[in-house]
């Protein structure tokens, strides 16, 4: 058999250094009219002192990045039905729980139109560009005590579509149910993004904004209209006694390109701002006149010009779909690292980093939203200031302002920013097919 074998090498030897293509030296002149690239490449890289994007200042001047980077452009469809990392360890005196605990993890190619499917998404990929590993070397200059304080698995750029958890749907009640990400270590910026939402129907009453409506009425004493002979009086009313019906109205907003940074993270705030739209109302309003008369009146309206100031409270499992069009690393480290072209630096234990800004895509709710009794309450001034500052004509005082069954009090023009709060919406935008063939739930 030894034989054999030696015998087969010489040949195989032998007929290689016979082929016309067999490799040949260059000179150095013909070596400068080559090109090339390497398939895997090292680089080295000092640390340094720095500030990073949330204002930490980074003090890593004795420690030396190492990379291995493959010079080649990767495709990657994969579904990771649990992915829990860093549980308990160093940062269990922040939560219990993990570092990282997200559930059905897929990452795909992004959407090639809004009609795709399950089987139209799998039979696409993410692409990595240029995917690499990177270790944080302290005293990287002395062999005695040169010690890994950290590596990171990243690319210089992932393009594709990663969704978190099988639904974006809601319970009973209209609420949205999180699933997905459960705990979160790491960075991600949102994009500016916009949606339209549609306010619930609701009544307002005393009860609800404990607050007074008032204003006044102009009529005149002798006839039905004023002026000439005519003299018009203005007479104020207050009610407490009032169920006034508002009418369902669309609400765009936008919420601004938001942070989300820190160490097993549930939850995020997203700040915004909107505009409400004309808000029909009507309803039976009962008031004192002059602190004499009843005013019992079957009330119409409507209310315009009001901004609003949104504050959403999100559960991140209310998060699904990311659509990646940046650097991305997933990093472990023994302390706080800011890695080569890092935003900001990375928190001791597991850290999952997404460096460009991320998108969410529409952020519509896909229930209506409801009115709130605070929100009310805030609107109460302005409708009163507007009904006072500009008294309703109403007739005879008598007969129309007094008697009559109807006020119509047209409209009410508003300057007012409501203090919009918001919790966990299911979002339009999050919506997202599974990334399976057949009717597979995850796979």
């Amino acid at each position: 058999m030894k034989k054999k074998l030696i015998t087969s090498l010489i040949y195989s030897t032998f007929a290689l250094s016979s082929l016309s293509h067999a490799m040949t030296a260059l000179d150095d002149q013909e070596l400068s009219n080559i090109d090339g690239q390497a398939l895997l490449s090292m680089e080295y890289t000092q640390g340094y002192s720095a500030v990073d994007n949330n204002g930490q200042n980074i003090d890593q001047s004795n420690v030396g990045f190492y990379k291995l980077g493959l010079e080649a452009e990767m495709e990657l469809n994969a579904n990771i039905k649990k992915l829990q990392l860093g549980c308990g360890g160093v940062n269990n005196s922040i939560s219990s729980g993990c570092d990282i605990d997200i559930d059905h993890i897929s990452l795909s190619g992004l959407p090639t139109n809004s009609n795709y499917t399950s089987d139209d998404r799998a039979a696409t990929s993410a692409l990595l560009s240029n995917p690499f590993v990177e270790l944080a070397i302290k005293n990287p200059k002395s062999a005695s005590t040169r010690e890994v304080m950290g590596f990171r698995l990243s690319a210089e750029k992932i393009s594709g579509l990663m969704t978190l958890g099988t639904s974006n749907e809601v319970d009973s009640n209209g609420n949205g149910v999180p699933n997905g990400i459960n705990s979160f270590s790491g960075y991600m910026k949102t994009k500016t993004a916009s949606g339209t939402a549609i306010t619930a129907e609701r009544y307002m009453t005393y009860a609800d904004t404990n607050r007074e409506i008032e204003g006044e009425v102009k009529g005149s004493l002798l006839s039905s209209s004023c002026g000439g002979l005519n003299i018009c009086l203005d007479i104020g009313y207050k009610s407490t006694d009032y169920n006034l019906k508002l009418e369902s109205t669309t609400a765009p907003f936008t919420i601004e390109s938001t942070v989300v940074s820190g160490t097993r993270l549930k939850d995020v705030e997203l700040k915004g701002y909107g505009t409400v739209g004309t808000l029909n109302f009507s309803g039976p309003l009962k008031a004192k006149v002059l602190n004499l008369l009843n005013l019992d009146k079957q009330v119409t309206g409507n209310i315009t010009g009001l901004t609003t100031d949104i504050t959403v409270n999100q559960n991140l499992g209310l998060i699904h779909a990311l659509y990646l069009n940046n650097p991305a690393s997933l990093s472990l480290q023994a302390q706080q690292i800011l890695w080569p072209g890092a935003s900001v630096a990375a928190n001791k234990g597991w850290w999952l980093a997404m460096e460009d800004e991320v998108d969410l895509g529409s952020l519509s709710p896909t229930t209506k939203v409801e009115i709130t009794n605070e929100v009310l309450k805030q609107t109460i001034d302005g409708i009163n200031k507007d009904l006072t500052d500009n008294p309703r004509l109403c007739g005879n005082l008598l007969t129309g302002c007094i008697g009559g069954s109807a006020l119509a009090v047209g409209n009410i023009a508003m300057t007012t920013m409501l203090d919009f709060p918001l919790t966990n919406l299911t979002l339009q935008g999050q919506n997202f097919r599974s990334n399976c063939f057949g009717g597979l739930k995850f796979c």
